[in-house]
């Protein structure tokens, strides 16, 4: 509970904080806020169908002019049990998720690189990846960003299919963090422009297991699943060069599109 409210605590000041920087950043050139590349200062917030979300990034100097970085972190399922309406029994007051990523881009060739670290408060599990974007030519009103990276998992006690004795080295309860196991992740963003201010994304992934102990290679993504294959579809509207909402769709091949997950967020670029 003390680290739900530290999260909780940390975001919260993260959000206070951008009123004392807005105003410094208000010469800033503003950036196109539908390009998956693009970098700069921002704040969002949204609900889903398992809570409140809240989004705060903001860029920094890495020394170099031909590069742009910045760091996001964000927090998901604030209060879900009372503002979700997930029609599963696993909402609750607390929260699902935090995500740190930092992202940078070279301005001259177009390519990205990510660290995404993704915590399930839940599972006490970690999800930590580098991966490699990069932007290809523009093809009519389409965009394609091919992405490929390496991950590793980290959890609190045994990965849940470790049930029998004979496997576990020793009892779950003593294990503390572990790591389970290795990945890959690859697949793209893609960006098509309906108007100046109106687009769609559609974002496949493909995550399969390399490396770890037999039950997370053979079931990391669920019974007898060593991978898997993510969809992520958005729908995005810029009201000003600042302000935009967009509403997302993610499911995986064993959900139809309503069994996943659907949110709505308002984005600001500062």
């Amino acid at each position: 509970m003390r680290a739900h409210i530290s999260f909780l605590t940390a975001a919260t000041v993260a959000v206070c904080s951008f009123s004392s920087f807005a105003d410094q950043n208000s010469d800033t050139e503003i950036q196109d806020m539908s390009d998956p590349l693009a970098v700069y200062t921002q704040a969002g917030a949204g609900t889903s169908d398992k809570g409140l979300n809240i989004k705060v990034g903001r860029t920094y100097d890495t020394g170099n002019p031909d590069t742009m970085a910045m760091n996001i972190i964000e927090v998901k399922g604030i209060a879900g049990e009372y503002l979700g309406w997930s029609g599963t029994g696993s909402r609750d007051n607390s929260i699902d998720s935090v995500r740190f990523r930092n992202f940078s881009v070279d301005t001259t060739n177009g390519r990205g690189s990510q660290l995404d670290l993704n915590y399930n408060v839940e599972q006490e599990s970690l999800n930590a990846s580098y991966s490699f974007i990069q932007a290809l030519p523009k093809w009519g009103n389409l965009n394609l960003y091919p992405l490929a990276g390496l991950g590793v998992n980290v959890r609190n006690g045994d990965f849940p299919s470790c049930t029998d004795a004979n496997d576990c080295q020793t009892e779950p309860q003593d294990n503390g963090y572990t790591v389970p196991g290795t990945y890959a992740v690859v697949g793209a963003y893609t960006k098509y422009a309906i108007t100046d201010k109106l687009w769609l994304n559609y974002n496949p992934m493909w995550l399969t297991t390399l490396s770890g102990s037999k039950s997370y290679v053979d079931n990391a993504y669920g019974v007898g699943m060593s991978s898997i294959f993510t969809n992520e579809f958005a729908v995005s509207y810029q009201f000003t060069p600042r302000f935009n909402v967009r509403y997302f769709a993610n499911w995986t091949q064993e959900q139809s599109y309503f069994e996943g997950d659907q949110r709505v967020e308002f984005n600001y670029q500062f």
